[in-house]
């Protein structure tokens, strides 16, 4: 099963995601991204993200969208 990493990784494997931390800001990730980065998570790690979720601070780094995941399968 993958991981939410290995997504990010996949999608861009020239970030180090362990020390960037200003994705959305530094225009690594845009608008667009987001919404393939949403379906690529809800499909493989069957985790929904509602709308309300869609903010840059859920998108800027990975701790940030790594907290917001497993807050979300939390509730689940």
């Amino acid at each position: 099963m993958a991981n939410l990493l290995e997504i990010l990784q996949e999608m861009y494997p020239d970030v180090d995601f362990a020390t960037h931390t200003a994705l959305i800001d530094d225009k690594v990730i845009d608008s667009f991204d987001v919404i393939t980065l949403v379906a690529e998570i809800s499909d493989r790690l069957d985790v929904a993200i509602p709308a309300e979720e869609l903010i840059p601070e859920n998108f800027n780094s990975y701790a940030a969208l790594n907290a917001l995941v497993d807050r979300l399968e939390d509730e689940a």
